[in-house]
């Protein structure tokens, strides 16, 4: 029940309302006082006996000229109307008390911090938000700033802005702090600059796995070593972000990170790329400075080492031993000190025994190593890849983030994604841009099967011996399979045989070679 007193501006009037409400035995929930004249109460609700003599005796109190029952409170309305706006806002808003306690969070705050372990409301701010400090900043002033921060592998824009009370005409008190996070947006010309001077770091990977969590626990203890590093990992798992996130974390961080591709050139041209040419050595040109001379200090990432010709691996183990190099062309000896990591998605151990990959660099490379599951090896990792994916899209896209049906979740941790990560980002945003409702479902994503041997109709080759039949047959099996097991550990695992048993049928058929 809440009452409206229309009333004179007397010393003492709202001692004596309170006082008839105590002779009631009346609870006084909330009250609010207009200075115009209008105090508004909060009360239980009254029987019609109990609700007339109330307001008999209210309108018996002297300057008081009315009394009458109300729908809510100013401050419900304004508390409403606020919530109203606050949730409507594009941006995450959080309140956070001196104490570092969360106080409120607009819609989009409960949204973004969602999978948060703990609730958001009374939970502290370094639950949600480890690496920012409230207390440092309280202590440096509490000055408001911005910084920016990453939430499930997304980039955000955080502004700290402190909440000062006026006690009087000239003093003020800090009473609060808001937190607005507005995800970043990098212009198409920062590109370049982002990726070689802002790397992305390992809290922009997203996973609940224990292989996920163990491999980053694993990586930032490395990142911290100046020996060589050799991360191993299927196609589109993620192999030069890990190694951007070692060099953001190592002390070279402030130094260059350049990558080569060890399979996109020939070798004359990798070679001058690696190691630059002496004056005149290329077309009369100029002294050219090679990929591990820009990189002094930094770090040189070698992707698919496993693809490296011969030549060059003789050249760069050279330049394992004893960090030194000859330009093409010239005598002198080029001494620079960086650090070496290097990608494969191929088992070097296997090139080895065929013949195409140096023993000794293999074991000049593989000083450190760091292993990247395949997805489907951690299942668990694929519902939060999904909502940083959905983020990060739908914000590019300027749509709504979807929710996503059930059995398109089960369909996504069931496939088996051949192409990891970089398979299941390309999925979701076809996916959004099929989009024709408020939610994701499995014909949005358009999964390739590999089942359509078990329901399609198989043309056979019947010329020749059973011998030979049944050997077409066996090799167009295996040829279909390896497009989704592209390894013969993994076919084998899937098949249920023998890794050797695999290995030479791959070998027989010509499966899986260049």
């Amino acid at each position: 029940m809440r009452l409206e007193v229309l009333c004179e501006d007397r010393l003492g009037l709202t001692r004596e309302l309170l006082d008839i409400l105590t002779s009631q035995n009346l609870d006084l929930r909330g009250i609010d006082i207009d200075p115009i004249g209008i105090i508004y109460l909060n009360c239980p609700e009254l029987d019609f006996d109990s609700f007339s003599t109330l307001m008999a005796q209210i309108r018996r109190i002297e300057g008081v000229s009315d009394v009458r029952r109300i729908g809510f409170m100013p401050s419900e309305r304004k508390n409403t109307e606020l919530t109203a706006v606050l949730d409507n806002l594009s941006e995450a808003l959080l309140s956070v008390s001196l104490k570092g306690q969360i106080d409120m969070a607009n819609q989009k705050a409960k949204q973004l911090f969602q999978n948060s372990d703990a609730p958001l409301l009374g939970s502290q701010l370094s639950q949600i938000l480890p690496q920012f400090t409230y207390q440092s900043w309280l202590d440096n002033g509490a000055e408001r700033n911005k910084q920016p921060v990453v939430i499930a592998g997304i980039d955000y824009q955080m502004e700290i802005i402190p909440v000062h009370l006026q006690q009087d005409s000239e003093t003020s008190v800090h009473a609060s702090t808001v937190f607005q996070l507005r995800q970043s947006r990098y212009e198409a010309s920062d590109a370049e600059s982002v990726a070689d001077h802002d790397p992305l770091g390992f809290e922009h990977f997203v996973g609940t796995s224990s292989r996920h969590k163990a491999l980053i626990t694993q990586a930032k203890k490395l990142s911290m070593l100046d020996q060589p590093l050799l991360i191993e990992g299927d196609t589109g798992t993620g192999k030069e972000m890990l190694a951007r996130a070692c060099h953001a974390r190592s002390h070279r961080s402030t130094h260059p990170f350049i990558v080569l591709s060890c399979a996109s050139m020939p070798d004359d041209v990798a070679e001058t790329e690696l190691f630059g040419h002496a004056d005149g050595a290329i077309n009369q040109g100029k002294p050219h400075k090679g990929i591990f001379e820009n990189a002094d200090g930094g770090t040189v990432f070698l992707d698919e080492i496993g693809e490296m010709s011969a030549h060059l691996q003789s050249k760069l183990l050279r330049f394992l031993q004893d960090g030194t190099f000859r330009r093409v062309g010239e005598d002198k000896e080029v001494s620079v000190n960086v650090r070496v990591i290097a990608s494969t998605r191929h088992t070097l151990e296997q090139l080895i025994e065929s013949g195409s990959f140096r023993q000794d660099l293999y074991f000049r490379l593989n000083v450190l190593n760091l292993k990247i599951p395949p997805l489907h090896e951690r299942p668990s990792d694929i519902a939060p890849l999904l909502d940083m994916l959905l983020v990060k899209h739908c914000s590019q896209l300027s749509i709504e983030k979807p929710s996503c049906s059930t059995t398109l979740m089960d369909a996504l941790v069931s496939y088996r994604w051949p192409g990891n990560i970089r398979e299941l980002d390309n999925a979701v945003l076809r996916g959004l841009t099929e989009l024709d409702g408020a939610q994701l479902l499995t014909k949005h994503f358009h999964l390739p099967t590999l089942d359509n041997l078990n329901n399609a109709e198989t043309k056979l080759d019947m010329d020749g011996s059973l011998d030979q039949i049944m050997k077409r047959h066996e090799s167009q099996v295996l040829d279909k399979l390896y497009q989704a097991f592209p390894s013969s550990r993994k076919l084998a695992k899937r098949l249920n045989v023998s890794h050797t048993s695999i290995a030479n049928k791959l070998r027989d058929y010509n499966i899986g070679k260049k």
